[in-house]
């Protein structure tokens, strides 16, 4: 009867491993129900899972909590120009100290602890989108984001954040982090702080959710006929975002940019292949609360 009931303990154990660095308290709980089964014998993986608890929480995913709550604080729908957009409230993070230790926090953060796909393209997204943040953050009042950089040194240049010790820019996290994963969806979770970009998502990015997130934004941008997409069925057109035109080669492996668009990320939206493509005009103004 012991055997069978340490293995159905240990069993248990196992089987919650992987909820229990983030949070300590809920191991406590299950320790202490497991308690009377195990006063005889202590399993390898209970010991295993004890150290888990022990170590310190740098060794796993960031911790983008403080993103996510000053997402859903500060966005909310708004209107510029008859473009609809999620706007972001600039000013009231001005002397965020929240805003400061999550970007403290990225700055000692070793991303050479992310373990899968969907956890680092998670941790980059929510990278990129508060440097954006910041950078507007650092240099206000700007209409636009394009304010920041110059002619010479043009703002996706310009020194954003750091992340573990490390200065990067937005086009560094871009161009040589993400766009080398080939997940073409990413340029609809990238927001570079403009009204025509895509909208934020009032929520930080996780790796267990990313792929329901991805397909959100997809259709959500998708659907926003006045920067994502509108098909003119009657001339055989489809209006396009300029973002399909600037990174057309990503869409490549997907069939391209009507067959992205006839894809299940891209929403089955049944674009036939002879229809013309033509792009939107792309507003670079703030993308602030209206």
């Amino acid at each position: 009867m012991v055997k069978q009931s340490t293995l159905a303990v240990t069993g248990s154990v196992a089987a919650n491993l992987s909820k229990i660095y983030m949070n300590r308290g809920k191991f406590m709980v299950l320790l202490a129900a497991c308690q009377p089964r195990m006063k005889r014998c202590w399993q390898a993986s209970v010991i295993a899972a004890l150290f888990l608890v022990c170590l310190p929480m740098s060794l796993y995913a960031f911790d983008f909590s403080q993103w996510d709550a000053i997402l859903k604080k500060n966005t909310r729908p708004s209107n510029y120009e008859g473009i609809g957009y999620t706007g972001f409230d600039y000013a009231a993070i001005l002397k965020s100290r929240e805003f400061d230790k999550l970007v403290d926090g990225l700055g000692s953060y070793s991303p050479e602890e992310l373990r899968g796909t969907e956890e680092k393209l998670a941790f980059w997204i929510n990278v990129y989108n508060i440097f954006a943040v910041k950078l507007v953050r650092d240099h206000c009042p700007v209409i636009c984001i394009k304010e920041v950089g110059n002619f010479i040194s043009p703002v996706w240049e310009v020194p954003a954040g750091k992340v573990g010790g490390r200065m990067y820019s937005l086009n560094d996290i871009e161009h040589k982090i993400l766009r080398p994963m080939n997940e073409p969806a990413i340029h609809f979770a990238l927001v570079c702080a403009s009204v025509s970009c895509p909208d934020l998502l009032p929520e930080a990015y996780m790796a267990a959710a990313l792929k329901s997130q991805m397909k959100s934004q997809v259709n959500r941008f998708l659907e926003n006929r006045e920067k994502g997409m509108r098909v003119d069925r009657k001339n055989k057109t489809v209006h396009l975002s300029k973002i399909f035109d600037w990174y057309e080669d990503d869409f490549k492996e997907a069939g391209g940019i009507v067959g992205f668009l006839n894809s299940e990320r891209g929403g089955s939206r049944n674009i036939p292949p002879d229809y013309a493509i033509k792009y939107l005009p792309y507003n670079w103004d703030l993308n602030t609360v209206r």
